[in-house]
């Protein structure tokens, strides 16, 4: 954000310098008349100090207080009192130094001359030059508070760029975890299917070169698999909860998901045609997850897919249960990223998630989630 400056901040400070200078050496000259020298020399220190008002201004200041209390000027104080105003804080001081030009140019000269002024007159004078003395007074002010204000403003327009940056890095952060999860939902669903199938034809293999080429498809796809963990790690390293990306299955596509899984799966029960879509995408994805795992740690075993509802309407939710391997397992990387893809699904809808092994040597996933959430 760019603040409009004043003009006089726009003129460069050595010509407003000069000029000023040159304005109180004439303010001196038409008030001189016939002064002594002494009040020549002093009013030309104090035009002359002008120029080092913006770095002592109150020295300044004072510099012109004998040239007016020596002569009838007013630009020279006038002009150090308006820097001073520019540039002080302290509202005290002001008062004070407003009070001593007043006093300065209201004493006559020399002031062994008081007694036989008219003190009437300097009383009236002293207070018309006090109010008068008030205008460079409340201009410095002014023109110091348009200077805070404006820093202000620059101010809380950088903060809301640094809002609207860390808005757009939150957005990031949860795309990327949304990306993570999918990719290992999806991927690593289809890829793992491919090692354990092609490790199963390696075994079962007789010829060389069929058995070479279930042996690099089984390496290639577990290289796959290990490069899809760092990528999934590196996703969700600033990531956070987000919506879904669409299109996303249902539980329309759940008979779909256990034909092609290559397990021994029965599925059992069914739920309400009333569930949320939500619902519906992470009872697929607790499925698909608890799947992938029985392929690569459980061999052989066989599954068993309970949809449920709770007898008062509650909540509902799927169990997996898969019976002990019948083989070694095959070496597949593994970070357990999706079980806790998993649990934040089951928190985004207020559910929980619950992964333990069985008593007979077994592993069991269930997802429960609130009806009101479905």
């Amino acid at each position: 954000m760019t603040v409009r400056r004043a003009w006089w901040a726009r003129v460069p400070e050595p010509v407003l310098d000069v000029v000023i200078v040159a304005i109180a050496a004439g303010d001196v000259w038409f008030n001189l008349d016939e002064g002594s020298r002494l009040a020549t020399a002093v009013a030309a220190a104090g035009c002359a100090a002008l120029v080092f008002r913006r770095r002592f201004p109150l020295a300044v200041f004072a510099c012109t207080l004998p040239a007016s209390l020596m002569l009838d000027i007013v630009f020279a104080p006038f002009a150090a009192l308006f820097t001073l105003a520019e540039r002080s804080r302290d509202r005290r001081l002001l008062v004070v130094c407003a009070v001593l030009f007043a006093l300065a140019s209201a004493a006559p000269w020399p002031l062994d001359d008081f007694a036989s002024r008219d003190r009437t007159w300097t009383l009236v004078y002293f207070f018309y030059t006090l109010a008068t003395a008030a205008a460079p007074v409340l201009l410095g002010q002014l023109v110091q508070a348009r200077r805070d204000l404006a820093r202000r403003l620059v101010e809380i327009e950088e903060a809301r760029e640094h809002e609207r940056l860390l808005h757009s890095q939150a957005v990031l952060a949860r795309e990327r975890a949304q990306l993570a999860r999918e990719m290992h939902d999806v991927v690593s669903h289809q890829v793992s299917l491919i090692a354990v199938q092609a490790g199963a034809l390696q075994v079962a293999a007789t010829d060389p070169d069929f058995k070479e080429g279930a042996r690099t498809i089984r390496s290639l796809s577990v290289d796959t698999l290990d490069e899809l963990r760092h990528m999934v790690t590196l996703l969700r390293a600033s990531g956070g909860h987000a919506s879904e990306l669409t299109p996303q299955p249902t539980l329309a596509d759940l008979r779909k998901l256990l034909t092609t899984s290559g397990i021994d799966t029965e599925l059992i029960g069914e739920l309400p045609p009333d569930v949320g879509t939500p619902a519906q995408r992470a009872v697929y994805r607790t499925v698909q997850e608890a799947l992938t795992n029985v392929r690569k740690h459980a061999p052989g075993a066989t599954a068993t897919v309970r949809l449920w509802r709770a007898g008062d309407g509650e909540a509902f939710g799927v169990t997996v249960t898969n019976t002990p391997p019948t083989r070694p397992s095959l070496p597949l990387p593994g970070s357990r990223q999706g079980l806790v893809g998993l649990k934040e699904r089951a928190e985004l809808l207020g559910g929980t998630f619950a992964s333990s092994p069985t008593s007979d040597g077994g592993y069991e996933v269930s997802l429960r989630i609130p009806a009101d959430s479905g």
